[in-house]
Formats: structure tokens, sequence, C-alpha cells
């Protein structure tokens, strides 16, 4: 009898797939990454600040303690809101601290938005084969 969990089977056999192929593997730039560990360094460090156990922050974000613990090892699997949460929670500056220099920040950046087309495509690259 053969069983099939996913992609991977108890006799040994996977139907000619595998994980890696099943899975989307997703590469980071080390500048991402290091901003991460960073972010998740700072977060570490302002709860330990303010004396609070893993648990007592996860508790306030609503999240699990595996979750913040991803999230303070710099992971890149939290969702970026999860962590922008937690960031805010323990007092970690993102963007602006003032809320009306936040919102100005988003007016502007929306204006230049709006002054670029909808749709931007790629431009048909012609090739000169001409010898």
């Amino acid at each position: 009898m053969t069983i099939i969990l996913g992609v991977v089977s108890f006799n040994g056999y996977n139907n000619g797939h595998s994980a890696v192929n099943m899975a989307k593997l997703r590469t980071y730039s080390k500048y991402a990454r290091d901003a991460v560990f960073l972010l998740g360094q700072q977060i570490r460090l302002a709860r330990k600040r303010r004396k609070w156990s893993e648990m007592n922050l996860a508790e306030r974000a609503g999240i699990s303690r595996a979750t913040l613990q991803k999230i303070e090892a710099g992971e890149m699997s939290p969702a970026i809101g999860l962590v922008f949460e937690v960031a805010s929670l323990v007092g970690v500056p993102l963007f602006e601290q003032d809320h009306q220099r936040l919102a100005t920040s988003i007016d502007l950046t929306q204006s230049k938005i709006a002054l670029l087309p909808k749709r931007i495509s790629e431009q048909a690259h012609v090739v000169d084969d001409d010898f």
C-alpha cells in the first residue's frame, strides 16, 4: 500500500516530482537579508529593554512565540505586516515617527506615482542583425 503525503510517499516514490520542484525557492540579496536581520536584532533589543518576555510580546502582537522568534532571528518568512506591528509595539522606528510627517510622505509619494503612466511595458528591442 502506498500512502502519499504531498509529494513524498512512504514507499520511496514521489510520482516524478521533487519537493524542490514543487516548492518555489526564493533568494534574497545580501542587503535585504542584512536589513531584515538588523531589524530583528533591534526588535529583540527593544523587547529586552522593556523587560518583556518573548511570550509577552507575542501575545501583545497576536502571534505565536515561534513567529516572534523567527522575526527576531531575521528570517524572511514572517509577513511584513507582522514584523512592522512587532517593531511598532516595542518602539523601533521604521519610517517617520510623527504621524503627520508619515501621512505627508505617503501623500507626496502617491502624488508622484499618479504622475507616472498607469502601465509600464518593456520596450521591444530591435535586433540589428544586418551584418
